[in-house]
This record gives C-alpha cells, sequence and structure tokens, in this order.
C-alpha cells in the first residue's frame, strides 16, 4: 500500500476535530494485531520495537533497551504489518537519538516502503533521574528527537511525537509536529504491565498543561492522551471528559497485549472447562 499523504492525513484528523470525533490510534506489534486495529476501525497504526518485545511476552520498556536495534527491528516488522493493512496510514517508530542512523535517507527509506509517517520511540523521555542527565550530557539527548522529527516534516511525513512535559511539547511543535502524543508513563496492568502510575486524575492537569503549552505555538495542534493509568476504554474516556484540550487515545500495551492477554487467557479456561465436563 502506497503512503497517505501528508495533507489529506491532516485534514482528516482536523475535520474529525470540528465534527468532535475522537481519533484513536494504536501500536501493532504483529501482522495480525494491524489487521484486527484496522478491522476495529482504527485511525491510525504505528509499529516500533516495543510491539515486538510486548507480544513476546516482554515489558514494553525492552524496547529502551540495548536488546536489538530499534530502526532495523521496524523495518522488519514492517514486510509483516505493511501487506495486510489496506485501508489505515501506518507509521514508524523511529530512535532518534541512534547516533549510527543516516535519518535523512533512513526516513526516505520509510517512505519508499509505504509509511506515512513517524513517531519518536524508543524515546529517551521515558528516562528520567542521573541517567537522563548524562544522556543530555553527552549527546543522546531528547533534542535529537526533535531533530528526527523536523526533518520527517521537512519531507511531508506525518509525525506525532511523544511528549512529556511543557517544554518538550514547545520544541516539537516548533518542529512541525501535526499530533502531540501526551505519554503518561508504562502503561499498567496485566502480566507485565506497570504498578507504580500516575493516577487518572493526576493525568488530566498534566495532559493540559502539555496541551497549553503546545497551543501556545500553533493553536491548532492535536492532542492525543496516552499510557499510565489509561488501559481501558473507560480510561480513555474519562480523560477525554475532564482534559481541556485533548482530541483522542493512543494504546499501545492498551490496544494490543492488554487484549491479548484476557482474551487467550479466558478461551484456554472455556476449553479446560469442556475437557473437565467430559470426564
Amino acid at each position: 500500500m502506497p503512503p497517505f499523504q501528508r495533507q489529506q492525513l491532516v485534514d482528516r484528523f482536523h475535520d474529525m476535530v470540528r465534527r468532535g470525533e475522537k481519533i484513536v490510534g494504536g501500536g501493532a506489534g504483529t501482522g495480525l494485531s494491524a489487521k484486527c486495529e484496522e478491522e476495529g476501525g482504527i485511525d491510525l497504526i504505528v509499529i516500533y520495537n516495543s510491539g515486538r518485545y510486548r507480544m513476546a511476552g516482554r515489558g514494553s520498556l525492552a524496547g529502551v533497551l540495548a536488546y536489538g536495534n530499534a530502526n532495523e527491528i521496524v523495518m522488519e516488522m514492517a514486510r509483516e504489518v505493511l501487506p495486510v493493512v489496506k485501508r489505515t496510514p501506518v507509521l514508524a517508530g523511529v530512535n532518534g537519538t541512534d547516533p549510527f542512523c543516516l535519518f535523512d535517507s533512513f526516513l526516505d527509506d520509510l517512505k519508499r516502503m509505504g509509511f506515512s509517517g513517524v513517531q519518536n520511540f524508543p524515546t529517551v523521555g521515558l528516562i528520567d533521574g542521573v541517567f537522563r542527565a548524562n544522556l543530555e550530557e553527552t549527546g543522546m539527548g531528547y533534542g535529537h528527537e526533535v531533530e528526527m522529527i523536523r526533518v520527517a516534516r521537512s519531507k511531508d511525513m506525518l509525525t506525532t511525537p511523544y511528549v512529556f512535559n511543557e517544554a518538550e511539547a514547545v520544541a516539537m511543535t516548533e518542529a512541525g509536529a501535526d499530533i502531540l502524543v501526551a505519554h503518561m508513563g508504562l502503561t499498567v496492568g496485566g502480566n507485565i504491565g506497570a504498578e507504580t502510575a500516575f493516577s487518572l486524575a493526576d493525568c488530566v492537569p498534566r495532559i493540559d498543561a502539555i496541551a497549553a503549552a503546545a497551543r501556545s505555538v500553533r493553536e491548532d495542534i492535536i492532542i492525543l492522551c496516552h499510557g499510565g493509568p489509561i488501559s481501558s476504554p473507560d480510561d480513555a474516556r474519562y480523560i477525554l471528559s475532564q482534559c481541556r484540550h485533548c482530541h483522542g487515545f493512543y494504546g499501545a500495551s492498551s490496544m494490543e497485549r492488554l487484549p491479548t492477554e484476557a482474551s487467550l487467557t479466558a478461551q484456554t479456561r472455556s476449553f479446560k472447562a469442556i475437557a473437565k465436563a467430559a470426564e
């Protein structure tokens, strides 16, 4: 499938915002996940290395550790996902801090493969404390992710970066981001989800602050929420009803890992119940 034109997607999403229709995006770690999300009517799909790890039974934070080359993994996943998605834009998660990646040509390669845009993942935005400070001090900071988004925007690719605070929201909006995804941390729940997270109520002012900072640069910026305690449709419904400027939800673990865990477990128990009844 050829990539969607950026302006076509921007117009579509702004029309949805004007109609009050919420935008829903989702991560896909397998071709089956992508097919099911498209069948469910999802608005955009993003593939990145954490999708492969979480569908292999590992926590999504595996994607920020040195278990494989994130940008090469996305290219491998593309061969599984892109051929089975027929009607939905697919975006690539790009590791913008990779010092060995030639981003000008790499982004061109993604576009030729059929990707309609990019997101910044893995992201050092998930890292804090002294380690984060040292990454910034030694040339592996979030600014490289901003620059990757700037280059992608110059190539007319849709850009939907993760941001974690007001300063990053401003930087990404100034770089030309079309959609900001306000990241509330690792998703809770399930067998390999986080236990340490903000409350849903805590997320509301954080998302509002990110949105206000971005809107100070460009009022028409689209804001989605993601992660942390926002792990179910009811959670997303609450956040969207409480935030002043939040136009939708982006799910990753909540879109494919948690439903898979629940469905497979329940199905197996149902088959086991048949076996016991037949004894």
